[in-house]
């Protein structure tokens, strides 16, 4: 089965941190992959942005370097390299100053010209989000199909995210706007409402009638890798729950929208957030678990604690654990356990809903055990999808019963390539289709529920309680779960 490309029209895509992290490891492949696949039109152009000073030829030989040392294996096509090479431009521009704005004024202008679908990628600090927007304003950047693209964390609290949507939102319109979430631009989390939405099999099962419980876990086997400054001042609940987990939440709690139009589905995952049940005052210690990894092994060896990492004593959370409820009439009862931490287990995400128990088995205790159904969705890294059932184990000598998936792979079911959630987002900019993006009002209702967690934590002193690293994180978390008489799903 082959999947059928789309061809888009012409762009200029500008990367301000064009040589930082995001664009080497992600930006670039993602754009080199699109190429690949036929999907870029001429005279396309992508265009990086930054402070160091550079030519384009210097800048080229960058972007070469970037897709070879982060392409997979049998990905670099050289031909394909230096077609893409070509596409690549650089100015060296000063964010808060006016050095080299008129050079990418001239270059804008001078090439696919005012027409042309033209992106703002923001792959930068949000401390200089506002200054970029009003440098792009102040030196006529703008056009009728221009758009902006600013990656997370859109604040530090919802006074924050206030003030950035409102700094942002003086030059832009908010369907300019595109708040990227990678994870929601993963093939899997776009197949979680295939799934309901497609099937008559799931979506009459959807509700606290049928689903006992629901957990969603975000698990990194890797420590800070280079993000020191900022992790230390954001903590795991900012970095991690407030966008990725609460979007992953959104799209398995939400009602079915009118359609999949952009704010059809953001209308729907807005109701999701306003109905979460907030975690206020003494609930805090009860409903969440804070956790930072000590030394322990990864499967590259041993490894050292966050604060031997950091470099200095810290009580930042690098895991959170949260039991979370929504008030409304499909989910009231059903609790949505919620994970997420550095220097774990393993590397995994996956969203897992378990099913109520069957109210009596008609088969005895030679059975066996008669287990639960489990729909398992997994993102990374394997994504695919498992049904957990019940069935006869084959062979004769009586009936004994066996807990089996059926399994889903999607590398293994498609024979096509995975793409990077990145690609998908990217020409979903130049789409201007914003269904994958998240809208003001959303990241504001996120930060309103996020807020008191924040609160609750500094007010009771409820400190990051230790763990060791290559684990599932700190006991209290196994807790937090099993005292509802339920436990974490096991990884497999």
């Amino acid at each position: 089965m082959s999947s059928q490309i789309i061809p888009v029209e012409p762009f200029d895509y500008v990367v301000f941190g064009g040589t930082g992290d995001l664009a080497e490891r992600k930006l670039l492949p993602a754009l080199y992959h699109r190429q690949l696949a036929g999907q870029l039109t001429e005279p396309t152009r992508i265009i990086g942005a930054s402070r160091t000073p550079m030519t384009h030829d210097e800048y080229r030989k960058y972007t070469e370097d970037a897709l070879k040392e982060h392409l997979k294996s049998g990905e670099f096509n050289e031909a394909e390299v230096q077609k893409f090479c070509a596409r690549v431009y650089y100015v060296a521009v000063d964010a808060k100053g006016d050095t080299g704005w008129p050079q990418l004024k001239e270059l804008l202008d001078s090439g696919n010209g005012k027409d042309c679908v033209r992106a703002f990628y923001l792959a930068v600090s949000p401390a200089i989000f506002g200054d970029i927007a009003d440098k792009i304003r102040e030196h006529k950047l703008i056009t009728k199909s221009t758009r902006i693209v600013v990656e997370k964390p859109i604040g530090r609290s919802l006074a924050s995210a206030q003030v950035l949507n409102d700094t942002i939102g003086k030059v832009f319109k908010e369907e300019q706007i595109f708040r990227i979430d990678h994870y929601l631009g993963k093939e899997t989390v776009q197949n979680l409402m295939a799934l309901r939405f497609a099937n008559a099999l799931y979506e009459p099962l959807w509700n606290s009638a049928h689903i006992d419980h629901v957990q969603i876990t975000v698990a990194e086997s890797v420590g800070l890798e280079g993000r020191v400054t900022y992790y230390d001042k954001a903590g795991a609940l900012r970095d991690m729950v407030q966008n990725h987990i609460l979007q992953l939440l959104c799209l398995v709690a939400m009602e079915a929208p009118s359609s999949m139009e952009a704010e059809a589905v953001r209308d729907e995952k807005l109701k999701v957030l306003r109905s979460l049940k907030p975690i206020t005052d003494g609930e805090v210690e009860k409903h969440t678990v804070r956790g930072q990894y000590r030394a322990g092994a990864s499967a590259g060896g041993p490894v050292t604690g966050y604060t031997d990492e950091l470099g200095s004593p810290s009580d930042t959370e690098t895991f959170v654990a949260i039991k979370a409820e929504i008030n409304n009439w499909r989910w009231a009862g059903v609790p949505f356990y919620l994970r997420t931490g550095k220097r774990l287990a393993t590397r995994m995400s996956e969203i897992v809903i378990s099913f109520k128990p069957i109210p009596h088995s008609i088969f005895g205790d030679s059975a066996g055990r008669i287990e639960a159904n489990q729909l398992v969705i997994r993102l990374q890294p394997d994504e695919g999808v498992k049904q957990w059932l019940m069935i006869k184990d084959p062979g004769p000598g009586g009936m004994r019963l066996r807990h089996v998936s059926l399994d889903m792979s999607f590398a293994q079911a498609f024979d096509v390539r995975n793409p990077d959630a990145y690609e998908r987002l990217l020409m979903d900019v130049i789409r201007s289709n914003q269904t994958l993006f998240m809208r003001r009002d959303e990241v504001e209702a996120a930060w309103k529920w996020i807020d008191p967690i924040l609160r609750g934590w500094e007010e009771t002193g409820q400190r990051a309680q230790g763990y060791t690293s290559g684990t599932w994180g700190p006991s209290q978390a196994i807790a937090l779960i099993e005292r509802d008489g339920r436990t974490w799903h096991e990884m497999d």
